[in-house]
Order: C-alpha cells, then structure tokens, then sequence
C-alpha cells in the first residue's frame, strides 16, 4: 500500500508538470549560474542534473557562468592581491590570465563535464567568440574614472556558435569573457551582465538567475521578505525607492533590458536549495522572484 501511494504521488507530480513541459518545449532557456552556489560541488551537480533534465524534456538550454571567489582564491594563490573598484575587479594583464584559466579553463569544463557525467550533452564556447567588448572604467568613490585594466562591457554578441549548439542539441556553457573590438585583448566581463547581453540577442523564454539569495526582498535584512512577482514598472519602482540598491541595481536593469529586448520572463532564484531550478519552472507558485 506503501509503494503504491508513493508510486501515486510520483505520477501525480509529473501530471502536474505536464502544462509547463508542453508549453515550454523547443523554447530556450538562459541560465546564469554564479555566487556560493557555485562553491559548493554538491549543489553545482544538482543543477547540472536539473539542466540534463531541462534538456531531455525537450527544452533548449544555455548557461552562462561566473566564478568571482574562485578567481580572487586563484590570484592569492599566485601571490596577486585581489582589488576592486566600484565592485569591477582590476584586471591586469597578469590577472587576466588568471581569470581566463579560471573561469574557461577550470569552471566551464568542470560544469560541461558534469553535464556529460549525468548523461547530458554539452560544449564549451569560450566567451571571447561571443561577447564583443569595449573598455569599461571604473569609478572610485569620488565618482571619478579609474583606469581598472582589462575589464569590458559587451557592445554585442555574435551568437553562430550558441545557435549551432543549440541545433545540434548540444548545451552550450559560455564563459564570461570578451574580446576587445580594436585590440582583440581578452576582457573580464559582469557574468550577470554577459548573461542579459546574451539574453537580449537570443530572446530566450526565460533568463534565470541562480545566485546566493532567495530573490528580490522588500527589506533585504530579512530573508522572509520575498517578491515573488513583479513587473517591469514595479522593478524600477523598487530602484526608484531604495528598496533595490547596490550591486542588484545593475542586475536588475540589465533584466530589464533583456525583457523589453523579447526574453518572456526573468527569474532570480536561490541556488543554494536542490532543485531550485525545477521548482521555480515547473510549479505554479514557484520558488524566486519572477519579472515579467
């Protein structure tokens, strides 16, 4: 009897996925995975295991990746001190060596490994054949520019290479880097932002952000304080009133951006839970904050 109704209740949670996998089938979803979700391995192949999952059920995904800590841990590591300005790494030539074996060399083969462990079928594209960049200063607390080295904005995406991945039912993993327009050089890119640049150029069904927190909060001290839906309008309300502020306001603007550029929805999400990804997908409440 036991068996039976465990047997009952697996089927009637498939059941209830069925509307979102029909709805949702042959659409393409971006993905950008960073914060200490990515620090813990255990986790890190949960959602790889949700994304082989994504995949088989006929959905198109592409994950775009970032990697701060490990790079910050990689630079101490080679006796190279981590700074920032204006929450923008300086990215010396010495550095950016750095940050590209980390976030190509290491992390993004780390995650398509993962992906074609769990039965998946992945490929690595490095960023710099996607994410055309310019230079972007910094600026310091004086609001001054600051030169901050090889650091860049994306001015556009080619997006051949994801495209063929993607009809060759592969996953394709994007890292966050650039190359320069005029001089070719490798540049550090904002992975959130890399990620909505992509987004504006796919038009994808859904850009989900999976980070270290629960979503959007009406008061960032108290993690209960959830936003679970919003719209474009009350997104810039919650700039506008400080209820969004510091390093979420250029995420948020840049979903914004990808929203009015055709993606359907944008979704932030707490990586740090099993199954966050399915959960906020495949379920009619959800488990983040939607902006639609």
């Amino acid at each position: 009897m036991f068996v039976m109704s465990t047997a009952a209740e697996k089927a009637s949670v498939l059941i209830k996925a069925l509307p979102y996998l029909q709805r949702f089938r042959g659409k393409t979803f971006l993905i950008k995975m960073g914060g200490s979700a990515m620090d813990n391995p255990d986790l890190v192949r949960e959602v790889m295991r949700d994304i082989v999952f994504l995949e088989v059920a006929g959905i198109k995904p592409v994950i775009v990746h970032g990697g701060g800590k490990a790079i910050s841990a990689a630079m101490e590591k080679s006796g190279l001190e981590a700074k920032f300005v204006g929450g923008l790494r300086i990215t010396t030539p010495q550095a950016i060596e750095i940050v590209d074996q980390t976030l190509h060399g290491e992390i993004n083969q780390e995650l398509v490994e993962t992906i074609n462990k769990f039965g998946g079928r992945a490929t690595s594209i490095h960023g710099t054949s996607v994410f055309q960049a310019t230079q972007l200063a910094g600026k310091n607390e004086s609001g001054e520019e600051v030169d901050i080295g090889q650091v860049g904005q994306v001015h556009h995406c080619l997006t051949e290479e994801v495209l063929y991945a993607l009809s060759s039912r592969l996953v394709p993993v994007v890292s966050p880097l650039g190359r320069h327009r005029e001089t070719g050089k490798t540049h550090n890119i904002n992975a959130d932002l890399a990620a909505a640049a992509l987004a504006c150029a796919l038009k994808p069904a859904k850009l989900v952000y999976l980070s270290d927190v629960p979503g959007l909060l009406s008061d960032p001290a108290d993690q209960s304080s959830l936003i679970e839906s919003v719209t474009g309008d009350e997104a810039r309300d919650l700039i506008a009133n400080g209820t969004i502020s510091g390093g979420m306001i250029p995420k948020i603007t840049s979903a914004l951006e990808a929203l009015e550029s055709g993606v359907e929805k944008v979704h932030f999400i707490d990586g740090r839970m099993p199954h966050t990804l399915l959960l906020e997908i495949f379920t009619k409440s959800g488990i983040g904050t939607e902006i639609r």
